[in-house]
Formats: structure tokens, C-alpha cells, sequence
């Protein structure tokens, strides 16, 4: 009798050590279905369900395409200090949304690749990336509109295709080709390279406000650099090294932004880019504390903090599991 104790006590230590990274998919009428892999996930989901995602790794390939279904895909976050005992939510690979999937998101994500909105030119609307860590965004057509980022790491050029966009509290590499919406509070650091011209933001018929750029312009023979390429944009109280727009905050074309920023690390959690002593006037102002904010933990979302499953039993055949769980505020 003991011996069958012991075996199905095995059992359920197996049944909680491999349930503890399967995926909760929860359907428009509240039915909860459990998956294996975020392709099973995505490919069974209902149009209208919310995938969630535990800490840990989830590898999907270039085949796996979110296509005439809203989904939402909900992860832990990226953040290392999360809190949670299984570490952040990685997604290795790409996410696709095409036809019919306009009003998806994702959140509290890593990303390893991009995220890309409208092959073959269908029209997907109202995409919503939210305090995620991405190698870009891609908007593969004009056609979609009002994709909105928000609270985001984007390591690499986003690209919008001449189609509009809400880009609000995010830190960012740089922009290109966005037509239309608003730009605002984000960080933007970087810039890329075509032809003989570097690029920061190119964008048309745009709001950009209250960002702070830290790119120098400049011009040497053929070559140059440009903060911002584009017409009929509305440019207001941005905090940049040089001059840019109306009422911008200049800091000067020889700034060390370490002077400028708390933990100045790039794109990267370890830059929280709160501003220094010096600077602390504009933090209401300009960036991504102002505005709506910035917060790289996911809200609303329950995680575990603490777990203790022993390998054995107690002396009585007993398996005392004991799980912690936290939601944040």
C-alpha cells in the first residue's frame, strides 16, 4: 500500500513539475483549455481568447501566423526583477498578425524577433504592443491603422509603411516612415543608415511631442544625420541636444546623457531613464515617466513568487506543495 502511495504521489510531482509551463488559453465564454506550445495555442484558440503565458520559453517558427481570430497573448513580463519564481516570458521567433486579426495584443512579453502586422496587404487594425521587449515592429502595409505601442523596449528600427500609429512612453531605437497619429514621451536613441543619410524618424502629418532625442544632427560633405524627415508634422516640446521644433528643451550638442539620465544603459531594463538631479524639472514634461507613464511590470496579472515542491514524501505518504502567488496593483 505504501509502495502505490508513493507511485501516485510520483505521479502528481510529475503532473505539477510539467504543468507548471503549460499555457491557460481561456475562451470569449470563460472556458479554460491548457496547451503544451504557443503554436497549439494560437492554432486551437477561439477568435476572442486571451493566451497566458507563465515564465519561462516558448519557441514558435515563421508557419505559425495569427490569421482570422482576435487574440490577446498575455506573458509574466520581460523584466528580469519581475519577481516571479519562473523568470520572464520568452518568445523565440516572430508574431504574425494578418487578415482578421485586427483588435490583437500582446503584453509582458520578450520578444527575440519582431512583430509583424499586414502581410499581403490586408488591412489590420488597432494592434496593441504593450510593456514588451521586441526587436521592432513591422507594419507591412498602409493600410492598417492605428497600430499603438506603448511602455516598450524596441531594439531595432520600426517600420510602418506609410500607415499611422500611436507611439506613447516607449523606449525606442528609431522610426521610419509612420504617416500620421502621434509620437510622444518615448526615449528615442538611435538612428539607421540609406544611402549617404543616417534617419532617426521619418514621418508625415504626425504629433511629435514631449520625446526626448538624443541624436546630435550634422552634415560633413555628402553625409549627414537627421532627428526628423518629413512634412506637415507638428513638433512641440521635444528635449533634444540642438534646437528642434517649438518650445524644445536644448541641452546642448556636447551633453553627456549620463549627466542627463539614472542608469543611462541604452535599450535595455537597466536604463530606467529617470533624470538626474539636475534635470528632475522636466520629468513631468518630457519622456516616459510623463504622460501616462511607464512601468515595466505587467499589471492585473497573477505570477508565482515562491514555490516548494519536495522530490519525496513525508513520512505519512504526503506531498506538501507550497506555492506563493502575487498580482500586481
Amino acid at each position: 500500500m505504501k509502495k502505490f502511495v508513493f507511485c501516485l504521489c510520483v505521479a502528481l510531482l510529475t503532473t505539477i513539475s510539467s504543468e507548471a509551463q503549460q499555457i491557460s488559453v481561456v475562451s470569449p465564454s470563460g472556458t479554460t483549455t491548457l496547451y503544451r506550445t504557443l503554436q497549439e495555442s494560437i492554432e486551437g484558440a477561439d477568435p476572442g481568447s486571451v493566451i497566458y503565458l507563465p515564465g519561462g520559453g516558448f519557441q514558435i517558427s515563421d508557419e505559425v501566423k495569427i490569421t482570422n481570430k482576435k487574440l490577446t497573448i498575455i506573458g509574466i513580463g520581460h523584466y528580469a526583477n519581475n519577481g516571479n519564481a519562473d523568470g520572464i516570458t520568452t518568445i523565440s521567433g516572430n508574431l504574425f498578425f494578418n487578415e482578421g486579426s485586427s483588435g490583437s495584443a500582446v503584453i509582458g512579453c520578450y520578444i527575440t524577433g519582431n512583430v509583424y502586422i499586414g502581410e499581403g496587404g490586408a488591412s489590420v487594425n488597432d494592434v496593441l504592443i504593450r510593456q514588451c521587449n521586441l526587436n521592432s515592429v513591422q507594419v507591412t502595409n498602409s493600410s492598417c491603422v492605428d497600430t499603438q505601442i506603448n511602455q516598450s523596449y524596441l531594439r531595432n528600427t520600426s517600420s510602418f509603411n506609410g500607415a499611422n500609429a500611436l507611439l506613447m512612453n516607449n523606449i525606442i531605437h528609431s522610426i521610419n516612415n509612420i504617416n500620421g497619429d502621434q509620437i510622444s514621451n518615448n526615449i528615442i536613441l538611435g538612428s539607421w543608415l540609406k544611402g549617404y543619410q543616417y534617419y532617426t524618424i521619418v514621418a508625415n502629418r504626425s504629433n511629435i511631442l514631449n520625446n526626448v532625442i538624443t541624436i546630435n544632427p550634422w552634415r560633413s560633405g555628402v553625409w549627414g544625420h537627421d532627428i526628423l524627415v518629413g512634412s506637415d508634422n507638428v513638433v512641440i516640446s521635444n528635449m533634444t541636444p540642438t534646437t528642434f521644433g517649438d518650445l524644445s528643451i536644448t541641452v546642448g550638442g556636447d551633453v553627456d546623457w549620463n549627466d542627463v539620465f539614472v542608469n543611462n544603459g541604452g535599450i535595455s531594463p537597466v536604463s530606467d531613464f529617470h533624470f538626474t538631479d539636475a534635470y528632475k524639472q522636466y520629468e513631468n514634461q518630457v519622456g516616459i515617466y510623463a504622460g501616462t507613464g511607464f512601468n515595466k511590470q505587467v499589471t492585473s496579472v497573477p505570477y508565482i513568487i515562491y514555490k516548494d515542491v519536495p522530490t519525496e514524501t513525508d513520512a505519512q505518504g504526503m506531498l506538501k506543495v507550497k506555492i506563493r502567488v502575487k498580482a500586481n496593483q
